[in-house]
C-alpha cells in the first residue's frame, strides 16, 4: 500500500509572521457570559436573539437565563402587540453589570 505525502511548502520567517493566526479558543467564564447576557438585554430583545447574541446553544442559554430571572436580574417584558416577550436588564441587573465590568478592569490591570 502506498501512503501519498503531501509536499510541504516551506516558507520564511518573514512570511509565517504574515500568516493570521487564530486566539486559542477558551471557554468564557461564567461572569463573562452573565456579562454578555445583560448588556445584550440592556435595550430589550426577545429570547431567540439573545441567545444568538450571546453565542450560546439553547440547553445553556435557557440555564442562564433561567437563573438570571430568578435572581431578579432580568425580566419578562410583553411590549409587542403580537404578544412577543422581550427580555430587559433590570435595575438589579444594571448594578451587577456596572460591578462586573469595574472587577474586569481591575483584573486586565494587574
Amino acid at each position: 500500500m502506498h501512503t501519498l505525502k503531501r509536499k510541504e511548502k516551506k516558507i520564511s520567517a518573514v512570511e509565517f509572521e504574515m500568516v493570521p493566526r487564530r486566539c486559542p479558543s477558551r471557554r468564557r467564564s461564567r461572569s463573562e457570559v452573565i456579562v454578555n447576557i445583560l448588556s445584550e438585554a440592556l435595550g430589550g430583545v426577545n429570547k431567540t436573539r439573545l441567545m444568538y447574541r450571546c453565542n450560546l446553544n439553547f440547553v445553556r442559554f435557557s440555564r442562564y437565563l433561567q437563573e438570571l430571572l430568578d435572581a431578579g436580574l432580568i425580566e419578562r417584558v410583553h411590549t409587542n402587540p403580537e404578544g412577543i416577550v422581550v427580555y430587559k436588564t433590570t435595575d438589579k441587573g444594571r448594578e451587577l453589570l456596572r460591578v462586573l465590568r469595574k472587577v474586569d478592569q481591575l483584573m486586565a490591570s494587574i
